[in-house]
């Protein structure tokens, strides 16, 4: 059975309250999914699910995505072991974001670069131009190794 989300109530108390979860998707069928460590809290990544996705991550307690790159579903951690499991999902007041609290399986590493988070360079502004620097040279795995022939998940 797939969960079938109705549309949302145009009574923004209905939308604001308890009851059914009606998520916003946007004009190409997604809504934000934000991605964080259910332990300390820390920004993992930052995705987007459409209904399928979000159904199955609901369904199965396992977060899928929707690839915008590739266009499909890709279930994270597939390819590397890195599953995450969904602690506590949550969605914004307008129901167009959700938020995982996630626990990651495997090298506890989320980013496709073996990092623990997506978010591994700081921007700053260097001589005039906006540049970044990588802030966590940690690699948990050697992507290398997980994705050749494989792709990314």
């Amino acid at each position: 059975m797939t969960i079938q989300f109705e549309p949302a109530p145009s009574d923004k108390t209905q939308l604001e309250g308890n009851g059914v979860f009606t998520p916003r998707f946007d004009d190409h069928g997604l809504v934000t999914a934000i991605v964080t460590d259910h332990r300390d809290g820390e920004l993992l990544m930052v995705a987007h699910m459409n209904s399928e996705a979000l159904a199955l991550t609901i369904e199965t307690g396992i977060a899928h995505y929707y690839s915008r790159s590739r266009a499909k579903i890709w279930k994270k951690g597939e390819t590397s072991g890195n599953l995450q499991s969904v602690v506590e999902l949550l969605t914004d007041c307008d129901q167009d974001a959700v938020w995982l609290k996630v626990q990651v399986a495997g090298h506890d590493a989320s980013c496709h670069t073996g990092r623990r988070s997506c978010f591994y360079r700081a921007v700053e502004l260097v001589d005039g131009e906006a540049k970044v620097r990588i802030v966590d040279e940690h690699r948990h795995f050697d992507p290398d190794a997980i994705y050749s022939d494989k792709g990314t998940d």
